[in-house]
């Protein structure tokens, strides 16, 4: 079994692009022809609907056939309707957030994204939002991460279950011959850092300068942090995970460099700068290193935790999936696109998109209902050096 490294992608937060309409336009009023649906007498708006459609198809969907369009349509506001029977019921249990929360969540998800006050001020004016507007949302949001969570904190795993896991799975649990490494990168490409080399020669220079500091003694993941232009991981002190000989080929390291990592060097030991066909250089720490694979036992704590982590989401997928379907049989839903695509179905109820600039809600507002808490992607190995930023 592989450590994996946990990437963390550069992209502005989902609560950051909510429009004004996601906390306006409550309660019963409004004509129908403007309502796409209505929760308990909350209404989703036909505006919304479009606008999370035209994000989701990076403003394509004019392009798209009637039939294709109408699927569109319905699966966006599939996602918009449990998301508001989910915050609904979170606050009926009297989970939602206080206004400290709110902004400290508001400000962390600024400063993960490197936006100052004045840009963030920037951005909300020419999106045309308001404060108000993306409190609400976070609100919303953090509302239902609670009421997940409450679900989820039920869960227990016990040992036993663990050691049948793991009697079961043996074949997944086999520590692999191979290497960890931490890396310095350095691209010659333009990246908009404040510490960026632009071109070969800066990168060259740079390079040089990282290799003679830790040459002298300074920590690598210090220097990683401060140097390192790969925002993948300059915030983990340049690490990049485990990965086998065969990956590292894969992943176009230098014949040479594989022997070295794999032959004399020790743990600890660094590499000097290594020029990738992309043109980044690189400098490895190697991390780990295991000359032998070998067969991992159900005691070893990272074992341990992989299958605590992967019964956990099993449990958190079906517990999530039932407190949906229980706060969906306590809802009243009137689903007012679906009636008017049966009651003109040659046109799909001649239901045009809303007009440009219109209110309404981000793409993020058809994903909660959907995510189930404590998933993730599949496990990566070490990054490839080859691949452009």
């Amino acid at each position: 079994m592989q450590r994996a490294a946990k990437y963390t992608p550069m992209f502005l937060i989902a609560i950051l692009a909510i429009m004004s309409a996601a906390c306006g336009n409550s309660g019963a009023a409004g004509s129908g022809g403007d309502v796409a649906a209505s929760v308990n007498g909350k209404n989703i708006l036909m505006s919304e609907v479009d606008t999370v459609l035209s994000q989701q198809a990076n403003g394509q969907q004019a392009k798209m056939s009637p039939l294709e369009l109408a699927a569109a349509r319905m699966q966006v506001l599939d996602g918009l309707v449990k998301q508001e029977i989910l915050f609904q019921r979170a606050d009926k249990e009297k989970l939602l957030p206080t206004e400290d929360e709110v902004t400290s969540t508001i400000n962390s998800k600024k400063q993960q994204n490197g936006m100052t006050e004045e840009e963030y001020q920037k951005y909300l004016k020419t999106s045309g939002q308001t404060e108000q507007a993306v409190r609400e949302a976070a609100r919303k949001t953090l509302a239902v991460q609670k009421l997940l969570e409450k679900v989820s904190g039920q869960i227990k795993i016990s040992d036993k279950e663990v050691q049948d896991f793991f009697e079961n799975n043996r074949q997944r649990y086999v520590a692999n011959r191979g290497v960890g490494l931490a890396a310095i990168v350095v691209d010659p490409a333009d990246n908009g850092l404040s510490d960026d080399a632009k071109g070969e020669a800066e990168a060259k220079l740079k390079i040089d300068g990282v290799y003679t500091r830790l040459k002298n003694g300074a920590d690598f993941a210090t220097v990683a942090r401060e140097k390192s232009e790969d925002p993948n991981t300059n915030v983990r002190g340049g690490d990049i995970g485990f990965a086998t000989e065969e990956q590292l080929k894969q992943n176009g390291f230098p014949q040479e460099t594989i022997s070295q990592l794999f032959g004399p060097m020790q743990n600890g030991d660094i590499t000097t700068p290594v020029h990738f066909p992309a043109g980044q250089w690189y400098i490895f720490k190697l991390t780990d290193k295991r000359l032998q694979s070998e067969n991992l036992t159900h005691d070893s704590p990272e074992v341990r935790k992989d299958i605590t982590d992967a019964l956990l989401k099993q449990r958190n997928d079906v517990l999530s999936a039932a407190l949906l379907e229980v706060a969906m049989n306590d809802s009243k839903v009137v689903n007012n696109l679906a009636i008017k695509m049966l009651e003109s179905p040659q046109n799909f109820g001649t239901l045009r998109p809303a007009p440009s600039g219109s209110p309404a809600a981000s793409s993020a507002a058809s994903q909660p209902a959907t995510a189930s808490p404590g998933g993730s992607a599949a496990p990566k190995t070490a990054a490839s050096p080859a691949a452009k930023k």
